[in-house]
């Protein structure tokens, strides 16, 4: 069973992920986090196999959050999961170390994203220029 943690601070769309996520065979939402600081505790407790991570929260944000991961946690793949993307965020996210981000609006693009990771593949939407 592929372990996933996500992290979110809206209840709503971590419920919409839940459902996302368990909708397909041999996946599993392990952990549901609220929060940066909680999605790097949840990760360090439950060894998760991809974490689905919200940029904008409150506290620590997504990008401190994997900063903190990758130096922590480095095996572990990121998608980076959020409503504000542009080719700034992919970039940064890039050279943070996050394997993947997408759109939230693009149902299609979390499966496939969390598939990428999952395939030890790199997964960025908008793609990145070479």
């Amino acid at each position: 069973m592929i372990r996933i943690l996500i992290a979110d601070d809206n209840a709503l769309v971590r419920r919409a992920l839940r459902q996302l996520i368990e909708s397909h065979a041999g996946w599993q939402v392990c952990g549901e986090a609220m929060g940066g600081g909680d999605a790097v505790d949840q990760a360090r407790e439950l060894h998760p196999d991809v974490l689905v991570l919200d940029l904008m929260m409150p506290g620590m944000n997504g990008f401190e959050a994997a900063r903190q991961l990758t130096q922590l946690e480095p095996e572990l793949p990121i998608l980076l999961c959020t409503v504000q993307i542009s080719p700034y965020v992919v970039e940064k996210a890039q050279s943070m170390g996050i394997q993947g981000a997408v759109s939230k609006s693009e149902v299609g693009q979390i499966t496939d994203g969390i598939a990428a990771l999952l395939r030890h593949e790199k997964f960025y939407r908008p793609a990145v220029p070479q």
